[in-house]
């Protein structure tokens, strides 16, 4: 662990910045462990639940490739070759985006949507589990107010 004291060009984190980040690192990582290792049971990757849960919300279940990779922080191209392995599943479809004609839309199908539908218990089960009850109000207003300012940069 570092003990060096951060300054605005230091490469170092202070103690209390070091013992922070890796404490949230490991938060996460446990935290996404258990909710994907739930999902895995279902036949779903987390990546897989989050492109169906995002799209059954939009209107005609369908977005455009750019939209969904912005909303999940990834490539357009990460998320073509995701969508292509669901596609080959039947969770999903492609079809021109008459709005871009380099674009795609991307399109939930009935069998991705009662794919979903079949993972929630399990996805809704393992938040409560490893996530909503550990935490009481306090922590939860906490977690809303950290994740507002690092996301959002309130």
């Amino acid at each position: 662990m570092s003990t060096k004291k951060s300054t605005a060009t230091s490469l170092w984190l202070s103690a209390d910045e070091e013992r922070a980040w890796r404490a949230f690192r490991r938060m996460t990582i446990k935290v996404r462990t258990e909710i994907g290792s739930a999902l895995v049971a279902t036949g779903l990757s987390e990546a897989d639940y989050e492109v169906l849960s995002s799209l059954v919300d939009r209107p005609d279940v369908t977005s455009t490739l750019h939209a969904q990779a912005s909303k999940m922080g990834w490539s357009r191209s990460r998320l073509s070759r995701h969508a292509t392995r669901m596609e080959a599943r039947g969770l999903l479809s492609r079809a021109p985006d008459p709005e871009d004609g380099r674009g795609c839309l991307l399109v939930l199908s009935c069998a991705g949507r009662d794919a979903l539908r079949a993972a929630t218990p399990a996805h809704l089960e393992s938040v409560q589990r490893c996530f909503v009850e550990p935490l009481d109000d306090e922590d939860m207003s906490a977690v809303v107010r950290i994740s507002s300012r690092l996301c959002l940069g309130e």
